[in-house]
């Protein structure tokens, strides 16, 4: 038998792998350069659009930018329980956008701080129960709302093409916006590489040169702006009356954070797949570490009085890029961030720009997001249950975003929360998937102890599973060489733990031909996946030890699925009846 060709891996330093200093230095600012601006951007045009105070903007700046710089180093140092242990880069959340015009809007940059502080102990909690929380915010809720942002924000967006100083030329506006959009355009579809991400950075050059060409680029903004400093004022403090403003919009604030978890959790899974030579399973304790940073950057940023932040892909894409996944270039770009805060004619540059290439900028970014959505959602499956649930979700949010559904009813519930259709569609998309959970077939449950003494108990389970389903004798010991595996497998990744009396949780549901089990444990050191994947397609003739117990449910399993967090361990496992003969 010919031997299997070697993959080669593009990941030339992995993440515990250290790298020289000159190529830390020089990606670190890469990445610092090429993120920058959507970190400025995004509260500017948040604040100018409320009608804030210019003192505040320029501290909310200042704040945004110093808040990513210690987030990114604490996902990259992944301290405690706090951080994911790899190169996420941290920056201001396009999501809350819309919730924060309206915070400022109606209770002022206070109210907005007191808010961000409260959703972000939610996502403390989040992240420290995110097994829990698994079954509710499925992909189709995560994919709904982040299709529904861009429609939330598109109207305050599209409103900053006019954004520009009296007298100006009729054609300083779309001329500004279009070059801005073409040259995105152009680099992002024609060009490969490192280039391609730099195609915002490099549009929105090219655009602003456009505007000083028409004078609508504030150059005095620059030349008045120091070299060096801290904002002497512009911290709003907090806004402790809770009053009908703050219990209006909290359930908004609480909703958004928790859909900016679950892209920093896709975030965070994409990151550990690019950052290994060999593919591992995923570490949901990184997860977890991930979120509880973000959870951390949202509480500094209410705090110090700016937007809330969440992870950027595009470390993701550089790291894939380059192959270069050391914890220490996340490190490098968060001291850069911090660094470039206190430099406020730097910042100026970018504050400085026309709201015409910034809507361009961001209606770029949009498109994308929006694209993002409709990829969670296809790439969970798509089967009719879930298509009803993303289609009447999503378009039940456009109606209540543009109020054309009862608004008069809408508008007087709740403050008009329900008017938001980022809110509401999101509700609806979690009401549905919780009636499709609670009309499908009831599973099989049973609770034991962590014990290799549970096997009879579980055969037992399992044959009154498989009769009361109408399986066959070889369904049923298939059943039970499979969970007899997966308890041998389960008992071994945990064999080091502290001995606690520990209980086993099983649940059994039929799915079309399929026997779905679910075996949730204490958590383990070690990932099933992992040694699964490290089997492949090895055929040796007696596997030894407990590889042999991987190998056999490999072969009666059609899928395995184990999640491994601080609380609990999650493994899944399909099982197809036999085909009648």
């Amino acid at each position: 038998m010919a031997d299997t060709p070697e993959v080669v891996s593009s990941v030339r330093y992995e993440a515990d792998e250290r790298t020289p200093f000159t190529l830390t230095a020089g990606l670190g600012l890469q990445l610092a350069i090429l993120c920058v601006a959507g970190i400025v951007l995004t509260p500017a045009i948040v604040i100018r659009a409320a009608g804030g105070a210019e003192e505040y903007l320029i501290w909310a700046v200042f704040g945004a930018v110093i808040v990513s710089g210690i987030t990114t180093i604490l996902q990259a140092l992944g301290l405690a329980r706090i951080g994911a242990g790899y190169v996420l880069l941290m920056g201001t959340s396009g999501a809350f956008i819309a919730v924060s015009i309206t915070a400022i809007a109606e209770g002022g940059p206070a109210m907005l701080a007191t808010l961000i502080v409260c959703s972000a102990i939610c996502q403390y909690a989040l992240a420290a129960r995110l097994s829990f929380f698994r079954r509710v915010l499925t992909p189709a809720v995560a994919g709904t709302v982040i299709m529904l942002i861009p429609v939330s924000v598109a109207p305050i967006i599209f409103d900053m093409l006019e954004q520009v100083p009296e007298g100006s030329s009729t054609y300083a506006a779309p001329v500004s916006a279009l070059v801005t959009m073409v040259v995105i355009g152009a680099i992002a579809l024609t060009m490969k590489g490192v280039l391609r991400l730099w195609a915002p950075v490099i549009g929105v050059i090219v655009g602003s040169v456009t505007s000083l060409f028409y004078g609508i680029y504030d150059v005095q903004e620059i030349a008045s702006a120091a070299w060096f400093g801290i904002p002497s004022g512009g911290w709003p403090g907090l806004d402790l009356s809770f009053g009908p403003v703050f219990w209006s919009l909290l359930p908004a604030f609480i909703f958004v954070t928790l859909i900016g978890a679950i892209e920093t959790i896709g975030d965070s899974v994409a990151i550990q797949r690019v950052s290994w030579r060999k593919p591992r399973a995923i570490d949901y304790r990184a997860v977890q570490g991930a979120v509880a940073a973000d959870g951390t950057g949202n509480l500094l940023s209410g705090l110090i009085g700016t937007l809330p932040n969440t992870t950027y892909s595009s470390s993701i894409s550089v790291t894939e890029l380059t192959g270069v996944a050391n914890r220490n270039i996340g490190i490098a770009i968060g001291v850069i961030f911090i660094v470039l805060a206190f430099f406020p004619k730097a910042l100026a540059v970018i504050l400085a720009i026309p709201g015409p290439v910034a809507c361009a900028y961001v209606m770029i970014l949009l498109a994308m997001l929006f694209v993002v959505g409709m990829k969670i959602v296809v790439a969970d499956g798509l089967d009719y249950r879930k298509s009803l649930v993303v289609g009447v979700a999503f378009w039940i949010g456009v109606g209540c975003q543009n109020g054309v559904i009862f608004p008069e009813i809408l508008g007087a519930f709740a403050g008009g929360l329900l008017q938001n259709g980022m809110t509401t569609g999101g509700l609806v998309a979690i009401v549905l998937v919780l009636v499709v959970r609670l009309t499908a077939p009831k599973a099989s449950r049973m609770v034991t102890t962590f014990q290799i003494d549970s096997l009879p108990e579980i055969r037992d389970f399992l044959s009154t599973f498989a009769k009361s389903h109408g399986w066959d004798p070889t369904m049923n010991q298939r059943l039970e060489a499979v969970s007899e595996e997966t308890l041998l497998s389960l008992l071994e990744s945990s064999k080091n733990l502290s001995e606690q009396p520990r209980n086993l949780h099983l649940s059994a549901n039929k799915i079309q031909d399929e026997a779905v089990l679910e075996f949730i444990a204490a958590p383990g050191e070690a990932n099933i996946q992992d040694r699964i994947a490290l089997l492949g397609d090895q055929t040796s003739d007696a596997p030894a030890g407990s590889d042999f117990s991987l190998k056999m449910l490999r072969h009666l399993a059609s899928s395995v699925r184990h999640q491994t967090y601080y609380d609990t361990d999650v493994i899944t496992v399909h099982v197809k009846a036999p085909s009648a003969t």
